[in-house]
């Protein structure tokens, strides 16, 4: 009898031997007959196996036990979806993320070398003392500054950029992205000029057009200080996908910048890594080389404001998302409630058999971390294969129910962009695994806490 109260599937035939800490039970071989039997010895311990029996319970041992499995494939499902749900939205963030740091990173450089006292004038050996190191792979002169760029009557604040266009490819991808004309147009002495598509949508121009470019800087006259005012002819109009860099930064050639800001030299070198996530590694390493007066800065540093807001915005998502799987937990400790209360009577065999409350406890601790690790596992699985697979799910979504998810017309992106990043999948997973062994405490010392006398009184 206490073979089938534990195990629910042992024969009228079967027997529980041996002492507790170990099962030894003999099984029938043969339908109705015990005159065939197999001695086998289950070396596990036999906290673990009634756990196990536990999770299982339910098929044919009465309509209690059959809710109480359904509880618990509850609770594995809660702990499934909301395992699943948070490894598909960090994934998601983490995709919009990369996404818009290749837009910054398509515009911007790994690293900038700057001076803090004046213009650099020989750039060329800065280039050549930076390609020391092993990790610089191209650098680029430019000269940049403040301006105001006026069309007709339509006036913008915005960023010129000198460059040298047979070199700037090797840094940025700017020249790839130009939708109208060509950068190597940019020809020094010819004040070419290449604006951002929304920038030019806002004033209205387009390619052989001219706007003037008013540098801050002015000429001292005896009628007063006059705006130094130069005409440029837009050459080339391009897109990054970046609003703000599309809406107020320009290009024009090395010499005709230097030339509209009286800039002896250049502003800085700009710098391309073997891995831009090493970027302020190497900004630092640089440092350490670098003549006084030049300092090392890498993009993101130029950004910082932003990645905080992102980083911060990922954690209080793995926050909130965090709270299904506690709801799950929770769900899990009213099963094992349930279980504890509907197995009293096996606590007190088990106990009058020896088990110490300590062995009682580990029977429902196993229990739960079983139903948690389930879960967890399931989620796991199940959110990496929807991460992976983020676009042609979103694709089906969007053909069944007719609407689409990011559009084209609003959004610089039409696809929903997803990184997975395997350590936020280790984090998920553990996070898991410990709120469903922190949910079992409290039913497992209840269990333990059971009185033998009392819960067999009436059985």
């Amino acid at each position: 009898m206490i073979a089938g109260t534990l195990l629910g599937t042992v024969p009228a035939c079967g027997t529980l031997r041996g002492r507790v800490g170990r099962y030894r039970l003999a099984v029938l071989t043969s339908a109705g007959s015990c005159t065939h039997r197999n001695n086998i010895q289950v070396n596990l311990p036999y906290e673990l196996m009634v756990g196990l029996r536990y999770t299982r319970s339910g098929r044919g041992v009465g309509r209690r036990n059959g809710f109480i499995s359904f509880i618990s494939a509850l609770s594995v499902a809660g702990i499934a979806l909301g395992v699943a749900a948070l490894i598909v939205v960090l994934s998601v963030m983490n995709g919009f993320q990369k996404e818009v740091r290749d837009r910054m990173l398509s515009v911007l450089s790994h690293i900038e070398v700057v001076s803090t006292t004046q213009p650099i004038t020989d750039w060329k050996a800065l280039v050549d003392q930076t390609r020391r190191n092993p990790q610089i792979l191209a650098g680029a002169p430019y000269v940049s500054g403040q301006a105001m760029l006026t069309r007709d009557e339509s006036v913008r604040g915005v960023m010129v950029r000198g460059i040298d266009p047979a070199l700037e490819s090797g840094v940025s991808d700017v020249g790839a992205q130009v939708v109208r004309g060509r950068i190597d147009a940019l020809v020094p002495g010819e004040f070419g000029i290449a604006i951002g598509q929304a920038l030019a949508f806002q004033l209205g121009v387009k390619l052989g057009d001219r706007i003037a470019l008013i540098a801050p800087q002015g000429t001292v006259t005896p009628a007063g200080v006059i705006p130094r005012v130069r005409q440029f002819t837009v050459v080339a109009i391009f897109e990054s996908g970046h609003y703000e860099y599309d809406t107020s930064l320009v290009l024009t050639a090395l010499d005709d910048a230097a030339r509209l800001f009286r800039v002896d030299g250049v502003s800085g070198v700009r710098l391309k890594t073997t891995d831009m996530q090493q970027a302020p590694r190497i900004a630092g390493d640089l440092m350490r080389t670098l003549d006084p007066g030049l300092f090392a800065r890498d993009w993101s540093s130029e950004n910082r404001n932003w990645f905080a807001a992102v980083q911060i915005e990922k954690r209080m998502m793995f926050i909130i998302l965090t709270l299904i799987v506690a709801v799950a937990a929770f769900n899990l400790v009213s099963m094992l409630v349930m279980t504890v209360t509907d197995k009293r009577s096996d606590i007190a065999i088990l106990r009058t058999l020896g088990a110490s409350p300590r062995s009682i406890m580990a029977v429902f601790v196993t229990q739960g971390a079983l139903v948690g690790l389930l879960g967890t596992l399931v989620g796991v699985t199940l959110g990496t294969v929807l991460a992976l697979n983020v676009g042609p799910v979103v694709g089906f979504i969007e053909r069944l129910f007719g609407f689409q998810v990011l559009p084209s017309g609003v959004y610089f992106i039409s696809n929903l962009p997803s990184d997975l990043h395997w350590s936020d999948v280790l984090t998920i997973g553990l996070t898991s695994c410990v709120l469903a062994l922190a949910a079992t405490i409290y039913p497992s010392l209840s269990a333990s806490r059971v009185r033998p006398a009392e819960a067999l009184r009436y059985e």
